[in-house]
């Protein structure tokens, strides 16, 4: 993600700390362990004096002492292992823990950006770690059919609200299970009516693929303009790079379009967003009350050529869920 010097430079030293924290972390353990079984210490004393034997053979011509360390330590290292189950403690717990296993906490990875940097990046720039608590309640293992109705059917497609619902989790699931597939390029248009589940979808996919390390940037329509209009009229760096963000990052979701205030400049940036991630090949999740004859109406028709060619539509009916809720 495009960073200007000082936020590249904040995401370092937030790498530099957590780094800090996981070696204290480890020696807090170790010094632990080391009074909860004493023998410990004696078995880490001695690896280092047999690896220093060994080398001195090696270094005398002795071609067996590297397998010979080799031995040595896979048998203390069986023994440290079988001391800690005893103990009631994890096989790894002296090693170090990392929140990135990937990256272990360098945010790279073969000098590349790690995953972890890229989402750090996002969440930097658009204030988005509050997004990682919302889907903790909000994706598939929460998700509940138990607001849509057997019994409501929709006239145009014969299908009842729960059978939509089921239809469009499906789908949902789908779009993530492809999202990897170099010749598969999706997106998602969710509409209907206000609180029957849209934005709960979107999040429900977010997580998926937050989960699976790829860089997400969530918006409201108003907070999608508000950049986009940032980074054509103000020409500063932080700008510019937020801007740069919204082409670039794997899955863009845009939450509530329509409720913003639509004018000629909203229409042409979302032309221009849509048209520019749709070359690109990067997903685009739209929840909306808004049908196809609206979208036509308010954002143009070359607008709904780019949704209704480059976009799998799912029409969600049915009861407002929060009313349901607060009834019940």
């Amino acid at each position: 993600m495009p960073l200007t010097n000082s936020q590249y430079d904040e995401i370092i030293r937030a790498y530099d700390a957590r780094q800090l924290k996981n070696e204290h972390d480890r020696e807090e353990r170790t010094r632990y362990a080391y009074i909860k079984i004493p023998r410990l210490r004696e078995i880490d004393d001695a690896i280092a004096t047999c690896s220093v034997a060994q080398a001195k053979k090696l270094l005398d011509g002795d071609t067996m002492a590297l397998n010979t360390l080799k031995e040595q330590i896979a048998s203390y290292r069986s023994e440290k292992k079988d001391l800690l189950k005893k103990a009631g403690l994890s096989a790894d717990y002296l090693e170090t823990s990392y929140e990135c296993p990937d990256c272990k906490d360098t945010g790279f990875i073969d000098g590349k950006r790690c995953h972890c940097f890229k989402q750090a990046a996002i969440n930097l720039v658009y204030t988005q770690s509050n997004l990682r608590e919302v889907l903790l309640r909000e994706n598939f293992s929460t998700f509940s059919y138990d607001y849509y109705s057997d019994e409501d059917i929709n006239p145009a497609t014969g299908l009842s609200s729960l059978a939509t619902a089921k239809y469009a989790v499906a789908k949902c699931h789908e779009f993530v299970a492809d999202f990897d597939h170099p010749d598969t390029f999706s997106n998602l248009y969710l509409y209907g009516d206000t609180g029957i589940g849209k934005t709960f979808l979107s999040n429900c996919v977010a997580k998926e693929l937050l989960d699976r390390g790829h860089s997400v940037i969530y918006f409201t329509a108003f907070q999608l303009f508000d950049i986009l209009s940032k980074g054509v009229f103000e020409k500063d760096e932080d700008a510019l790079a937020a801007h740069q963000n919204i082409f670039t990052c794997d899955l863009l979701i845009i939450d509530d379009l329509g409720t913003e205030l639509s004018n000629s400049f909203t229409t042409s940036q979302l032309f221009l967003c849509l048209n520019e991630r749709i070359l690109r090949k990067k997903s685009t999740i739209i929840s909306t009350n808004l049908g196809m004859n609206q979208i036509a109406d308010i954002y143009s028709e070359r607008v709904l050529s780019r949704i209704s060619s480059n976009y799998t539509l799912l029409k969600l009916f049915g009861a407002d869920i929060r009313i349901l809720k607060r009834r019940r």
